[in-house]
């Protein structure tokens, strides 16, 4: 009889990913060469305050220079994009990283489109997004990416698994299915206009929640033995839950991540391995042009 409701540890994958960063720092700093990430906080989301905080904590650690700024939600859309172009233009960033939410008058859009896709450590630019989808080689974006080595580091066989993505946001629901696509799963997508969305859970190998909405997976939407990765962080009265039903699904899961400690630990780390990879084709380019 398999065992049921093996927790997948993202702090533990994701300090196993940080040794070997630093690792991989110390020697860039060794020929001179110091990764920069310059991450950009728009406006009082609360949320947004915590992330900022703790990737400029982790950069620090990992000796990834940070620059960070906190701009004021009255700020127009062109001073925003005065800003990133800056960003842009500066040889000494190696890494450009947006905080979302962004206040209603800011196009996020606009701001996607607006920084380099060298730079783009989150993978959400058009150019960054296209090279995923035709499995050419760019910067992936951050969460789908934390989420892959989630699954490989538990030891989950995805070629030819049914794994169903729950989401179709631009950063996490579409750019994981088609990772998982890239990965040879048979993937699903569903979102919220899916007829009988539990037809197609029950289906699942593999099952990644992207909703934003507490506990909207149940058990009896889960396949008995399912991986399932829940993304989803949600700020209720006293506590910080998933988009599954953590306590209930896990009995049904063969795996499962919990919510905190499962994939949120990945993403910021992940965003510090995209700087590296950014720093490390920068330093690649220069040395062919010279």
């Amino acid at each position: 009889m398999s065992l049921r409701g093996q927790l997948i540890d993202g702090r533990a994958v994701a300090q196993t990913l940080r040794a070997e960063l630093q690792k991989e720092i110390h020697e860039l700093r060794g020929q001179g060469i110091v990764p920069a990430l310059a991450v950009l906080w728009v406006g009082d989301d609360p949320a947004s305050g915590i992330y900022f905080r703790a990737k400029e904590k982790l950069a620090r650690e990992l000796g990834i220079e940070f620059r960070g700024e906190k701009l004021d939600a009255g700020i127009s859309l062109d001073s925003l994009l005065d800003e990133l172009d800056e960003l842009n233009c500066d040889s000494e960033i190696d890494g450009i990283f947006v905080e979302f939410p962004l206040p209603d008058h800011i196009s996020p859009e606009a701001v996607r489109n607006a920084i380099a896709p060298e730079k783009d450590v989150d993978g959400i630019t058009p150019v960054n997004l296209g090279k995923l989808l035709i499995e050419q080689e760019g910067l992936i974006p951050a969460t789908p990416y934390g989420v892959m080595m989630l699954l490989r580091a538990s030891g989950v066989e995805l070629r030819g698994a049914n794994a169903v993505m729950v989401g179709r946001s631009e950063v996490v629901g579409k750019p994981l299915a088609l990772l998982l696509l890239n990965a040879d799963a048979t993937v699903t997508l569903c979102h919220s206009k899916t007829r009988n969305l539990r037809e197609h859970t029950l289906r699942a190998d593999v099952l990644c929640v992207a909703v934003g909405q507490p506990r909207m997976i149940t058990a009896d939407m889960v396949q008995d033995g399912a991986a399932v990765i829940d993304i989803g962080l949600n700020w209720t009265p006293g506590s910080i839950v998933g988009d599954v039903d953590f306590e209930r699904v896990k009995e049904r899961s063969s795996l499962i991540t919990p919510v905190p400690g499962g994939v949120g630990p990945m993403t910021a780390t992940v965003v510090m391995k995209n700087t590296v990879e950014a720093t490390k084709r920068r330093v690649a380019i220069k040395h062919v042009r010279h």
